[in-house]
């Protein structure tokens, strides 16, 4: 596989019921780009879905044995990656590859390293789940306090960057807390984090949704891990 423009790294752990639509819209994207997929220890029959895109050109398929969290499946996707820049799709229907462009056209600008697509900029979103909505908007509250940053959407799945920052930082998460740490660790380093408007279209748990309490509680303490430790 030959290097693109972008790599759209998918975490997948039990998603058989979207991956395969998620997937066919990726690859409808008008954009130059590849997909690395990380099937992390499904198993509910998303192996069997993956079988139908094991030979496009334009698919990595990688596998855990076990589940390890969807930060191990981004990192271990990021490894295998080759395009120029990175971005992070979950492999639900809940964001839409049209916005891939919209996403890229920042970087138009060299001084542009990171780029977040935010769900509160586009004012047509429905907001979801109250449970949900709120655990969003207080990690931003808590990112903007500790960091200075003026995000409207830090837990947004979009997060798009060049390929040489996210290779190089040191990432240790294995859960959702791949959201606040690279937050941190780009926001730390000084780097101004650009923000874009995109769709959304919120499930609840009963379609599936998996984060819950426990992920909002370790991204806050991810986020004050962070902020008073040397990196």
């Amino acid at each position: 596989m030959t290097a693109t423009q972008l790599s759209v790294i998918i975490p997948v752990y039990n998603e058989c019921r979207t991956v395969g639509l998620l997937l066919d819209r990726v690859l409808a994207s008008p954009v130059d780009l590849d997909v690395v997929l990380v099937d992390d220890g499904s198993t509910d029959g998303t192996a069997n879905v993956l079988e139908n895109y094991e030979n496009h050109p334009r698919v990595q398929i990688l596998s855990h044995t076990v589940n390890r969290g969807k930060g191990a499946a981004i990192r271990t996707g990021i490894t295998h990656a080759r395009g120029e820049f990175i971005l992070i799709q979950d492999a639900d229907l809940e964001y839409n590859p049209d916005d891939y462009a919209a996403l890229l056209a920042p970087f138009s600008d060299s001084n542009v390293s990171v780029v977040y697509g935010s769900r509160r900029l586009n004012k047509s979103n429905p907001n979801g789940a109250l449970p949900f909505l709120l655990g969003g908007l207080s990690l931003t509250w808590l990112t903007n306090l500790l960091y200075g940053t003026r995000l409207t959407d830090e837990a947004t799945c979009y997060k798009t960057f060049r390929s040489d920052l996210i290779k190089n930082l040191p990432l240790r998460c294995n859960r959702f807390e791949f959201c606040p740490e690279v937050t941190a660790l780009v926001s730390k380093r000084g780097i101004p984090i650009r923000e874009v408007p995109i769709r959304y279209q919120p499930r609840n748990t009963s379609e599936g949704k998996k984060i819950g309490f426990r992920d909002w509680l370790e991204a806050v303490i991810t986020l004050l891990k962070y902020r008073f430790r040397r990196t």
